[in-house]
């Protein structure tokens, strides 16, 4: 705890001086400070084997989770926006955002980019497998206890699973093209390429909101 409200500065390896915190230390520290306390509740690894860490993280992630996606959702409602186009992009975009951090330390850390790349598909099959399916059975469950139907309505489900498959075959042809020789590998490589793939992922990402959004309003017609 007492690490968590004391302002530190970046750790060099290289050197053996403490560093002074700089401004944008402080500005981090206090915009920070609240999750620094909430997660400083976390047990250490060393007890029970690392299940009392293990427990409350999975805990705590759940909650921060659900309190995402409640306020996405109010924040949608006022300002306008269908909880389609909320979904894909500000849902998605926060609960995104530590894995994206997450990817981007194991690609600057680890020699190959497996443990980058492997993030993201695991994360999403973690979502999709275990986020949908057991909420869904638990639903389906409690309704059939009831003598009651669970019912999804798939909405813009199907037009947007499609597009997100579409753009995510042309994601791993261009991950694999990467592989070639004159390039380097899946991950960096010289800078035109490296920032080439960039900005194709990223319209991608673009084009997939704005296609999803305008199917939402019904300017394009669904499939």
């Amino acid at each position: 705890m007492n690490n968590v409200v004391t302002v530190l500065g970046d750790d060099d390896d290289d050197s053996e001086e403490e560093k002074l915190p700089s401004c944008m230390d402080y500005i981090m520290h206090f915009v920070c400070l609240f999750w620094k306390v909430l997660f400083a509740f976390v047990p250490p690894t060393e007890y029970w084997g690392g299940w009392a860490c293990f427990t409350v993280s999975i805990s705590l992630i759940g909650v921060l989770t659900a309190f995402i996606g409640d306020f996405a959702s109010h924040f949608g409602c006022t300002i306008g926006l269908k909880d389609a186009v909320t979904a894909v992009s500000f849902v998605a975009l926060g609960t995104s955002v530590p894995d994206t951090f997450a990817s981007k330390v194991a690609a600057v850390n680890d020699k190959y980019a497996d443990s980058s790349i492997g993030n993201v598909t695991g994360s999403n099959a973690v979502n999709v497998f275990l986020g949908i399916g057991i909420a869904w059975s638990i639903a389906a469950i409690y309704h059939a206890a009831n003598g009651s139907v669970f019912r999804v309505h798939p909405g813009t489900l199907a037009f947007s699973v499609t597009v997100f498959c579409v753009f995510a075959f042309f994601t791993t042809l261009i991950l694999v093209l990467r592989r070639h020789k004159k390039v380097g590998g899946e991950l960096g490589g010289p800078p035109i390429y490296r920032h080439l793939a960039s900005c194709i992922f990223v319209t991608f990402w673009v084009i997939y909101i704005l296609l999803t959004s305008l199917m939402s309003y019904c300017y394009i017609e669904a499939f």
